[in-house]
């Protein structure tokens, strides 16, 4: 059984990262999943939860600070020194298109940029439930951010959906948490209004 799930897991990195190989993903996935988009993004999600929850800010801030913190240990430092699995650009039986500076000396399960983003989205939405666009641009945000890792060679779908539900998970928690101590009033419909 685990056998053949990790041929399917090998066989789909295989599609994902050369059957579907073309010019615009190459240079639209290393961007995705690079630092300079990440912390743009970021910036950009911090000004809009200032807009909406000026007042609650400084909560919702440390609140994500702690969700980020949370995914981003429990991946790169717990969980992948249990499972100890070779990255897809480390295993000379995967011949993996790279397409990044360096693969990466760490192992592989789980992604930790699926658990960050996944994160991140599960506590964004957790807190704008109620704006189904802002749960959509995070949802697909976290998703570029996963395919990506993939696509450039550094990880396997297994990978990031691991990733993604360990994020899921923390984020939720981490939401569910604030709100329950903080209780937090859907922002008005003007709120974004120019003056």
């Amino acid at each position: 059984m685990i056998e053949t799930l990790r041929h399917i897991d090998h066989q789909l990195f295989q599609f994902v990262n050369q059957t579907m190989a073309n010019s615009f993903l190459d240079f639209c996935c290393p961007v995705f999943r690079g630092k300079p988009f990440l912390v743009v993004f970021y910036c950009f999600l911090g000004v809009y939860v200032y807009r909406a929850y000026p007042q609650h800010f400084l909560k919702i801030a440390i609140a994500g600070a702690l969700t980020f913190l949370l995914t981003d240990q429990l991946s790169a430092t717990v969980i992948k020194s249990i499972f100890h699995r070779i990255r897809p650009c480390n295993n000379a039986e995967i011949s993996a298109r790279l397409l990044v500076g360096h693969c990466g000396g760490g192992f592989s399960f789980v992604s930790a940029h699926a658990a960050n983003s996944f994160g991140m989205a599960a506590f964004i939405a957790g807190i704008f439930y109620y704006r189904w666009q802002v749960v959509a641009v995070m949802v697909t945000w976290a998703s570029l951010v996963a395919f990506s890792q993939v696509y450039v060679g550094v990880h396997f779908p297994a990978d990031v959906v691991g990733g993604a539900l360990l994020g899921i998970l923390i984020g939720s928690t981490t939401a569910l948490v604030l709100k329950r101590f903080q209780p937090i009033e859907p922002i008005s419909p003007t709120a974004f209004k120019m003056n």
